[in-house]
């Protein structure tokens, strides 16, 4: 830290409890100044030769009260106008840059200028600012926050701005030509760690970061830090991520729990003004800040009770943003009174955000974003990370018991449109809310699952579904086919032909001539099957695996085919296929009105009878 010694003398101010100061020498003194509640008994001649307002205040004052003058309103206080009269007096006194801006307003005050005397006060203490404080890097932080308890004085004499300016061009400054002292604690210097990089046994000079300045500044208070950030910003020099680090480290330094997402209660105006701030200090360049900050920011900014505008400036940031973010960033608690954990409308309105601006952006613009992201995410990256985020994201709010049927869905239907590689995430929420929600009627259940695409189940998730009994039937059975077209595929061989009634379950499905029979049976196949149906399904999919193996040992295709129908048509589906079949046999025949199949299915395809002789 940068000081100045001013006079020569001995400090002959003496105190006599806590409001009497006096000059020990020889000479009674002849004047008492009353600075607040200190009085202050002093020579007139020391203190008139170098103020002009003591001048002018002796002058005025009453002939009977002219040895008392009382001065209430001196910046700084007593202890400032200590150091103006221990200058007065040539006595010892040392300015820094704690005390050297209440001197400063203190001698303005006074009216020390060189006009009163050469050398006087004012213009010492501003060759001290000049020379010394304003060019030391720390020195001028605290100057600065020094400021705040002189104004509008230190305002009016421009200390405040020219310690912004000299704050604002050291952080703007190449980092080749730093060479003061700064705080840098968030990840340590290679030569910190005692880990520094030589060559050929000598030492390679240390690397400033460009972010070194942030954590200084972590100390000014939030009106202060805006000041300083924006004229940071309007220099131009300092990059919008370096400014979004700054308002991350600076937020999680002076705003208590916000990284747990926990906001203290006992200064809610405080803190709701620091998040207004940090939002309205936000660079306009977009990913200048992580989305994971912007949504910490939200959930503040709602707990906080921030204005609508701060708020709807965030939604829009991070729907722009939303790839990056993870599940744990959207997992914003509901408000009170609310009957949900977690509010699910907001992630609804980002992701609603989202589409809408991904559908608006420019073709050519959006192909170059693309080309910035990982190729193995194909061209509509942002889409999948986004849907496969959702699909993480209902997972954890299934979890909820309170979490009605129609905000699943529609979260999910509005991602619905992404053709993500694998659905694999949508079943395990699915499955989530199944388990949690057992009482939702079948209605309920059957909307739930349609938002599923069974083709798109990897192995794994095929055999955990083909075991779950909370799906509905349909679900199961489509599933088997999807697995079963699978194994054909894989095996060289052609999908099977299927009777009208189960393909009429399968997406695409006939739904012609089929009609009156699912019909009828619709309860059924959106019922939950019971263990045994669970078995027999199971059996049904070893089956179809060993019908791949056969072919590979040489079996006739067209012996597959039969093979694989007769298993889906006979014996597979458990006593749901009983059901249909037993209403539709006549003498070993099913007639072309009882079947679910269409007249020209019914014409090429065996009866039930010789199905089960061929197996």
């Amino acid at each position: 830290m940068k000081f100045m010694k001013l006079g020569s003398k001995p400090d002959s101010f003496q105190t006599d409890g806590d409001h009497i100061r006096y000059v020990a020498t020889e000479l009674a003194t002849d004047i008492v100044v009353n600075v607040g509640d200190v009085k202050f008994y002093c020579h007139k001649f020391p203190l008139l030769s170098k103020s002009a307002r003591l001048q002018k205040l002796v002058a005025t004052s009453n002939d009977e009260n002219g040895d008392e003058l009382h001065i209430q309103d001196i910046p700084g206080g007593p202890g400032a106008f200590e150091i103006c009269a221990k200058f007065c007096y040539g006595m010892t006194v040392t300015l820094n840059a704690y005390n050297v801006v209440a001197a400063r307003c203190a001698a303005e005050y006074l009216e020390m200028y060189e006009t009163v005397e050469k050398g006087n006060l004012i213009y010492k203490i501003d060759v001290f600012l000049n020379s010394s404080i304003f060019r030391s890097w720390k020195d001028s932080i605290t100057v600065l926050q020094s400021t705040k308890s002189l104004l509008p004085w230190s305002e009016e004499l421009k200390v405040v701005s020219r310690s912004l300016d000299s704050i604002a061009s050291k952080a703007s400054i190449d980092t080749s030509m730093v060479e003061w002292s700064y705080t840098y604690n968030r990840k340590k210097l290679p030569s910190e760690n005692g880990n520094s990089p030589q060559w050929n046994g000598v030492r390679k000079q240390q690397t400033v970061p460009k972010d070194w300045w942030v954590e200084d500044l972590c100390e000014l208070r939030i009106d202060l830090y805006k000041r300083v950030i924006t004229t940071i910003k309007t220099k131009g020099r300092v990059s919008g991520d370096v400014i979004g680090e700054a308002l991350n480290a600076y937020t999680m330094r002076r705003l208590p729990g916000f990284s747990k997402g926990m906001i203290p209660n006992n200064d809610i105006v405080k803190y709701r003004s620091l998040v207004e701030t940090i939002v309205w200090l936000l660079p306009a360049e977009k990913g200048t800040v992580s989305c994971s900050f912007l949504l910490r920011l939200l959930r503040a900014a709602i707990l906080l009770d921030c204005g609508e505008t701060e708020r709807n400036e965030l939604m829009r940031r991070i729907s722009q943003q939303l790839p990056e973010a993870t599940v744990t960033d959207l997992l914003i608690r509901a408000p009170a009174g609310e009957a949900t954990i977690y509010d699910v409308d907001i992630v609804h309105n980002l992701v609603a955000s989202f589409m809408t601006h991904i559908s608006q952006t420019d073709p050519v613009k959006k192909e170059f974003l693309e080309s910035t992201r990982s190729p193995k995410f194909g061209p509509d990256a942002s889409n999948v990370l986004v849907a496969k985020l959702i699909d993480g994201y209902l997972a954890e709010i299934a979890r909820d018991p309170n979490l009605p049927v129609s905000k699943f869905v529609n979260l999910a239907e509005i991602v619905s449109s992404v053709s993500r590689p694998s659905h694999d995430g949508l079943y395990r929420g699915i499955d989530m809310y199944l388990k949690e929600h057992p009482g939702i009627n079948k209605s309920e259940r059957k909307r739930i699952c349609r938002l599923m695409d069974c083709k798109k189940l990897s192995a794994e998730a095929c055999m955990h579904a083909v075991q779950n009994e909370r799906l509905p039937l349909r679900v199961v059975v489509q599933v088997l086919f999807f697995e079963q077209a699978r194994a054909t595929t894989s095996s060289g061989s052609s999908t099977p032909d299927l009777p009208g009634s189960v393909r009429a379950l399968l997406p695409g499905g006939s739904h012609g001539s089929s009609r009156s029979t699912t019909t009828n049976t619709e309860e059924d196949w959106d019922s939950v099957p019971t263990a045994e149906d669970i078995k027999a399904l199971k059996g049904e999919l070893t089956t179809l695996r060993l019908s791949g193996e056969t072919n590979r040992n040489g079996m006739a295709k067209t012996d597959i085919e039969r093979v694989a129908a007769s298993r889906m048509k006979g014996l597979a589906m458990s006593k749901i296929f009983l059901k249909l079949k037993s209403s539709k046999e006549r003498n070993g025949e099913i007639s072309s009105s009882d079947t679910s199949e269409s007249p020209e299915e019914t014409k090429s395809t065996p009866s039930v009878s010789r199905k089960h002789s061929l197996s």
